[in-house]
């Protein structure tokens, strides 16, 4: 239970940093697998999968409350170090997901979807930062509207190894509004403000419940993928994997550099290669 609460964790912090893919995390501890089972599964095997679910979204939740403003603060003044963590963890995953397709002969259809997905995730890095345009979230029914369908698209996002969900938001220009509104839910939560409760709410709860939507309707369809293509599928998470560390050093503020932060940054690195080789596995 507590494994399963702090790989949550890992999976909650990786989705609120832009660049950083929370499935790839799962697929780094040996989630990926057993969390979409569950969650396809979750009215056959209502107990098994619960017994998985609750403590990775209690996690999940737990991380992007509690650690969002730490982040914030880590990325915005120690972005090298804390990006070099990232990758740490990602590169770690390395070995977990190559037994997957061991014993198994390389073949050009196995590459093309390692070329495919390398590639989307490199474009995407290259898409640049749209982080400073935040979207008008005042309640109305077309704002509802909208965050609703904000929430399907990151969850999708958030669940496919090697795109950051996060990201996208950046992208669609609701990152910071997602974040901001947050951290003042958590801060009106502890004041015990209750129009500031209502306004968290008003946008919360529409793109909270299209992130639940989403996740499921991407985990059939990934369920699907791997049932007919369950090796080349792994192919194309590899490609997505190997690009992720690219895409998040390529969206590193590098204007801090130093031998002293390459240093750290490559303590981070390993630190984080640590925590997958701990967190990883079924």
């Amino acid at each position: 239970m507590i494994k399963q609460i702090l790989q949550g964790m890992v999976v909650g912090i990786a989705n609120i940093i832009p660049g950083v893919s929370g499935g790839t995390m799962m697929v780094a501890m040996g989630l990926y697998d057993r969390l979409i089972h569950a969650i396809t599964h979750l009215k056959s095997e209502l107990k098994e999968s619960l017994k998985l679910l609750i403590p990775i979204f209690a996690g999940a939740g737990i991380a992007i409350v509690a650690l969002s403003r730490i982040f914030e603060f880590l990325l915005a003044t120690y972005p090298i170090p804390t990006n070099f963590a990232f990758c740490g963890l990602i590169a770690g995953s390395l070995p977990f997901i190559l037994k997957k397709v061991k014993g198994h002969k390389v073949t050009v259809g196995k590459i093309i979807p390692f070329l495919i997905f390398f590639g989307v995730v490199i474009f995407m890095a290259l898409l640049g930062e749209t982080g400073g345009s935040s979207a008008d979230v005042s309640f109305g029914l077309i704002n509802v509207i909208k965050l609703f369908g904000v929430g399907i698209v990151a969850a999708a996002t958030m669940v496919v190894p090697g795109v950051s969900g996060s990201m996208m938001l950046m992208l669609l220009g609701y990152y910071d509004t997602i974040l901001k509104v947050i951290n003042d839910f958590v801060d009106a939560l502890v004041k015990f403000d209750m129009g500031g409760l209502a306004a968290g709410v008003g946008v919360l709860a529409p793109f909270g419940v299209g992130v639940v939507i989403g996740i499921f309707l991407i985990a059939k369809l990934i369920e699907f993928i791997f049932s007919k293509a369950e090796i080349h599928a792994y192919y194309g998470i590899i490609g997505l994997i190997l690009a992720s560390p690219i895409a998040i050093l390529l969206k590193t503020d590098w204007s801090g550099v130093s031998v002293l932060m390459l240093l750290i940054g490559v303590a981070t690195f390993a630190l984080g290669w640590f925590t997958a080789s701990k967190l990883g596995g079924e």
